[in-house]
């Protein structure tokens, strides 16, 4: 790794971070039934603490916003204990944690939810697709339509979950609007035909994720919220039209939350380098930016090319925890183990070597 601009520290709203590396948020299925995280999902962020800016993985605001199994949660005061292990450890390790908030809206069966309602979303849309189950796949059920009432109460649930990260000791949190999940449905025309406020034209189907955004920004500080967005991410059934229908709404959405001044945007970047370059010029702020299948001498391209500020890690730190060391010395990498990704337990998520075990 021979990028120096990788190496320099960055100050991301409250946090000041040692360089530009970052754990991704990535679902790992280890959180108790009830959804709190136990100490071994303490030891495996811990483990990862030294790449700084730790992203957890999407953390349901309510029972409505889970979809899979095991899945951590953040608005009950057993899960607020729970983060706050994550929390300790992160910090301990020099890092700071970043919980993201995932509603995952249709993306759900009620096998795997607490409450084994109906899932919700913008529009009763199912997916087409189907959910793993503790009975094995099953087709997702079409979800109910959102009332105006529902979703009122999400935009709230959104607001308590950022309380409770707090509470918990986490330095911030990431809303997430990725990936097939609620946010990313309201903005998709093919899981959103609303008639109302909501849906329609860009700007409709743009407002429920400022609201939440600024939901959350109010009630915890617009310098410790971040935002994750996809576009023309194809996750969860989601088909957000042609080139430049996708780049309308986002340019329209990133631009009515750039007056928020959130701590940075995150981008699940897919392949419109246009479109990205025109969201850096819109964004006041820090821009994150992950790509699928980057070798890790590209880890850097975005930030040398002036599109990013940050690179996140994904499956290079699930297999390496000292994957910053082994960057930094030009170690080699230990290879991922895929069948481990969802698997619970330690195997494939506690026990990866580091340079001084291997």
């Amino acid at each position: 790794m021979t990028s120096s601009t990788l190496w320099q520290p960055f100050t991301l709203g409250r946090v000041e971070l040692p360089h530009r590396l970052a754990l991704a948020p990535m679902t790992r299925n280890r959180a108790e039934a009830d959804g709190t995280p136990g100490p071994m999902v303490a030891e495996y962020y811990g483990q990862r603490a030294s790449l700084g800016l730790i992203i957890s993985e999407g953390t349901q605001p309510s029972e409505d916003g889970q979809g899979y199994l095991n899945t951590p949660g953040i608005y009950t005061d057993a899960h607020i204990a729970g983060w706050r292990g994550v929390a300790d450890a992160v910090h301990a390790g020099g890092g700071s944690l970043f919980i993201q908030l995932m509603h995952v809206g249709r993306t759900s069966h009620p096998d795997n939810t607490p409450h084994h309602r109906q899932p919700i979303a913008p529009s009763a849309i199912a997916p087409g697709q189907e959910m793993f189950t503790a009975n094995g796949p099953l087709p997702i059920p079409t979800p109910r339509e959102m009332t105006s009432a529902d979703i009122a109460s999400v935009i709230a649930e959104f607001r308590h979950a950022a309380a409770s990260a707090i509470a918990a000791g986490a330095d911030g949190v990431e809303i997430h609007g990725a990936n097939g999940y609620l946010l990313h449905q309201f903005l998709s025309p093919n899981a959103n035909h609303r008639t109302d406020a909501y849906g329609g034209s860009v700007e409709n189907r743009s407002r429920f994720v400022i609201e939440v955004a600024q939901a959350v920004a109010d009630e915890i500080g617009s310098d410790r919220v971040g935002i994750r967005l996809s576009p023309a991410m194809p996750l969860g059934g989601i088909d957000e039209g042609d080139a430049e229908s996708v780049r309308a709404q986002y340019r329209q959405l990133v631009g009515a939350l750039a007056p928020l001044n959130l701590a940075y945007l995150h981008v699940h970047h897919v392949g419109d380098d246009e479109l990205l370059r025109s969201l850096r010029e819109i964004w006041p702020t820090a821009v994150v930016v992950v790509r699928y299948g980057r070798t890790r001498e590209q880890i850097a391209d975005d930030i040398d090319a002036g599109l990013a500020d940050i690179a996140p890690l994904g499956r290079f730190a699930i297999a390496n925890p000292d994957v910053v060391e082994r960057l930094r010395t030009d170690a080699p990498f230990t290879e991922l183990d895929p069948a481990t990704l969802y698997a619970g337990g330690a195997t494939g998520y506690t026990d990866y070597p580091t340079l001084t075990a291997s």
